[in-house]
């Protein structure tokens, strides 16, 4: 059971990139993963940014993310500057403003459904009575209500991921960031978390999604691509010719 619409301020920016750059120093070279990125996501908005490996989406979304920062440039996630802040508030900008969805899923095996999704809000100091609320409310949103007290192995790979989509929601995030979601699921498995998102995206949430898939891009309102770590296009995501070019692209890790 996916949430009422948000009542939010359209047009609000929650992501605003003005040339950022990333510059890898191995010693031996340095690797320019980002080349003056400047890019706007709005309120509400289902991105995916698509490349093939080595165009500079995943350091694109390590930097969005928080979980790297830029050599230059400037970020601000839903008004923060966050070149300005240092670890500890970094931690607290991921923990509060980002809701993480990864391929492999990230959940601690010993623990139930709920404790799993529970745990960003130990992290940010919620109290034991709100965080259980919060959790068993996060889960019933993603149709998981009889499955609150299932550890993971207990579950199929769709309703894991179902779990960690729960837990990126119980925080209220400004953002919701999907790495690859469906890279360990059967396609039945794929179209029901695709399903999900869409549905999250409908009630007003604002989604970016990590793919190298042009088949699940598809799902997006809004499509860029990165290679050579700049944009090189930004299309509306039923744009069937930059689909085509994506394709083409290889799955694997990328810069």
């Amino acid at each position: 059971m996916i949430p009422a619409t948000l009542d939010l301020p359209a047009g609000r920016a929650i992501v605003e990139l003005d040339g950022v750059t990333k510059t890898y120093d191995t010693g031996a070279m340095k690797v320019h993963a980002l080349r003056g990125v400047t890019l706007r996501i709005d309120q509400g908005e289902y991105v995916a940014i698509i490349g093939p490996s080595g165009s500079g989406k995943s350091t694109l979304m390590h930097i969005l993310g928080c979980l790297d920062v830029a050599s230059s440039g400037r970020y601000l996630l839903d008004g923060a500057a966050v070149e300005d802040l240092d670890e500890t508030d970094l931690a607290q900008v991921r923990n509060e403003r980002v809701g993480f969805v990864f391929q492999q899923f990230h959940l601690l095996p010993s623990l139930s459904a709920w404790r799993n999704v529970e745990l960003p809000l130990c992290y940010a100091g919620v109290g034991r009575a709100e965080r259980k609320q919060r959790a068993l409310q996060a889960l019933d949103r993603v149709g998981l209500g009889d499955r609150v007290n299932h550890r993971p192995n207990e579950m199929s790979g769709g309703q894991q991921q179902r779990v960690a989509i729960a837990r990126a929601l119980v925080t209220d995030p400004a953002m919701i960031l999907a790495d690859e979601p469906t890279g360990n699921l059967d396609s039945h498995s794929s179209t029901d978390v695709m399903a999900l998102l869409s549905e999250l995206h409908q009630s007003g949430r604002t989604i970016v999604l990590i793919t190298h898939e042009a088949d699940v891009a598809r799902a997006a309102e809004r499509v860029i691509q990165v290679r050579d770590g700049v944009i090189v296009d930004d299309h509306d995501g039923r744009d069937d010719a930059l689909l085509a070019v994506a394709k083409n692209s290889k799955a694997g890790a990328s810069v």
